[in-house]
This record gives C-alpha cells, structure tokens and sequence, in this order.
C-alpha cells in the first residue's frame, strides 16, 4: 500500500501493539509491556528523594509501591522532601529507571514544559507567517491555562497543518493537567500513567491523510508480526552487503560487511547503506545507549559522506540521538536516549 497507514492491534494480555507503514515499508513499532516492566516512560509520580549517592551525580528516589528511581542533578535535591518526577527512559538491566524533575506533557500539537518558561515552535514549522500566528495562538492559550508564570510551552510540528481551535484546547487542557498535579498532595505513587502503544502512535506518527487500521489482526495482516520475528536475528541484508546489530551489557555494536560484492566501491555502498538503514533498525529493535559502528574499511576522506547519510536518517527518528565521534580504531559512535525498550516477542493472536 503506498502511502502512510497506522496499525494498531490489541494484544491477547492486554494492551496494544502500533505500526507505522510507509510505503508499505515498517517504519516505527510500539508494543505495550506486560505489568512486570515497571515505570514507563513519561509517567509522572511523586516521589521522596534519599540521601545522595556519592560519586554517581544523583539520588535515588522513593516513587511508592517498593519502587525507586534514580534522579541524576547536580544539586541533589533534600532528602525526605517530596518532588514531582518523570520517568525519562527504561532502565538498563538491574537499575533503577532514570527520572527527572523536568516534567515534559505531551499532546499533539503541543507540549507543556514545567519550569521552563517561554513559548517555543518546532524548528519544522517554517512558514513565517503561520509561525507568528502560531506565537501569536500559543502565548494567549497559555496565559489562559493558568499554567503559571514559571511554565512554558513547545509547539511541536504536527500545529502546522491543525486548527487553532484544537491547538488551544490541547493548551488548556495541558494546563489543566498541569495544575491537577502541581495540586496532588498525596503519598509517593503514580500521578500520571504513561501513555499506552495506541494513544502515542495517534499522537506523534498521526499526519493528515493518513490511514488509520485499528482490528484484532491488523498487524497480523500487514506481515508485521513476520518483520519483528525477522528483527531477533542480528543480520541485516543491505544489498549485497550487510550489517550485524548485537545489544551487549556494555553496548550496541554494530558490524558492517561488503559480503559478495568485490568491486572498487564495495565498501563505500555498504557504509553508506548502513548509515542510512542503521536509525530504523535500531527504532525497531528498542536498542539504546551507546552504539558502536564498526564500518567497511573506509578512507578518512569518506567519512563527512557517512556522517551526512546518517545524519539524514536521524533527522526523520524521533529518538534522541547524538553523533558522538569517531574513535582512533576508526569506529564511529553514538549516544542514543533509551526511550524504547528492547524488542521483545510479544503474544500474537493466532
């Protein structure tokens, strides 16, 4: 199917797995855990900070229910005081999830950033006029939240094209949100759940236009569960050559080869395919952390060509990832935000 459609199928334990095809091509998969991941990215809870944990820049945070956090600041905050956190990413095996004390609400078109205020547009939103009329929208809309002085708002890309009235009734009822949980005074727990594979799907892929396929086999259908069964396998085919992408305690490493093709350029269309390919896999997958490419051989001279095709790929990944260098073996490596968890094959409905 050409185009763009969004899958979204229930799962036989509860919760719901998310496609996005393009072109009928998967692009992005989302997939509800079971209850046992524990604090998901995104939920708010109140939490109770311990003492500072020395030599590790943070403290570990009480968030009820037996379950801790580890909240990274430079100034730790007082023990026993209570705090509002967000889980900012899934924790790595045998530690406790990161959290931050920066609230980030997501909606749509907007998003309400607590304790740093200002009005801010998405660098996607180009237009000049349509970015001072959303300025213009955004700062009224938020003076009518009643968010406060110290809270500010991002209008992220998907306002280009969405009314002014759906833009500011997000805004009010962010705001809204907001004041629900500034106002809880209550026990360590959970404030506010973290949204679920369908409801983020809705609002961060959803573009005008797009299809939207919501049945019991729906991924079934599109072959999706078949790919995801296809992602356990390290290898992945890149014309000729291929790339190998294996999660180890430490990292991702990332292998690339020029298999059968033995011509001049061999190495540089496997490099530049990989660079390319690698952003997806990796979105697949759930991998974060640190990544290390080992590449084809490749002369110094060809690496800007690597950085810029995976640059390009980045630019359309909506996990934050940073380039960091190469090394003096020649590898090039990355620090990606563990913003998915590792891919593991859920239950599929027959």
């Amino acid at each position: 199917m050409r185009g763009r459609q969004i899958l979204v199928e229930p799962l036989p334990a509860g919760g719901h797995a998310a496609a996005l095809m393009v072109d009928g091509r998967l692009e992005d998969l989302l997939v509800d855990p079971g209850p046992e991941a524990g604090p998901q990215p995104e939920a708010v809870y109140r939490a109770v900070p311990g003492r500072p944990m020395k030599g590790t820049g943070g403290s570990i945070v009480d968030l009820g229910d037996g379950v801790t956090g580890f909240l990274r600041a430079t100034t730790p905050p007082p023990a026993g005081r209570p705090l509002l956190v967000q889980v900012s990413g899934w924790a790595e095996p045998g530690k406790a999830p990161p959290v931050s004390a920066r609230l980030r609400l997501k909606g749509r078109t907007a998003m309400l950033t607590p304790g740093a205020p200002g009005v801010n547009l998405s660098r996607n939103l180009r237009d000049p006029e349509r970015r001072a009329a959303l300025l213009a929208l955004a700062t009224g809309a938020l003076a009518a939240a009643g968010a406060g002085e110290a809270t500010g708002l991002v209008l992220r890309t998907a306002a280009a094209e969405a009314e002014d009235a759906e833009i500011a009734a997000e805004i009010a009822a962010l705001g809204a949100n907001w004041a629900a949980l500034a106002g809880a005074d209550r026990e360590p727990g959970l404030l506010r759940p973290a949204p679920g594979a369908a409801a983020t799907a809705l609002r961060d892929w959803r573009r005008p236009g797009d299809a939207v396929r919501e049945a019991p086999t729906a991924l079934a259908d599109a072959g999706v569960w078949d790919e995801v069964e296809a992602l356990a396998a390290p290898l992945v085919a890149l014309g000729q050559g291929s790339m190998a992408v294996e999660p180890t305690l430490a990292l991702v490493a990332v292998d690339v080869n020029t298999g059968a093709d033995l011509s001049p350029a061999a190495a540089l269309k496997a490099n530049l395919a990989a660079a390319g390919e690698l952003p997806r896999q990796l979105r697949l997958r759930g991998l974060g952390g640190q990544v290390a490419i080992d590449f084809a051989p490749l002369a110094r001279a060809d690496r800007p060509r690597i950085e810029r095709a995976i640059g390009a790929a980045l630019k359309v990944d909506m996990v934050e990832t940073t380039v960091a260098g190469w090394t003096p073996l020649g590898h090039l490596e990355l620090i990606r935000k563990r913003a998915r968890r590792p891919l593991a094959a859920p239950a599929r409905r027959s």
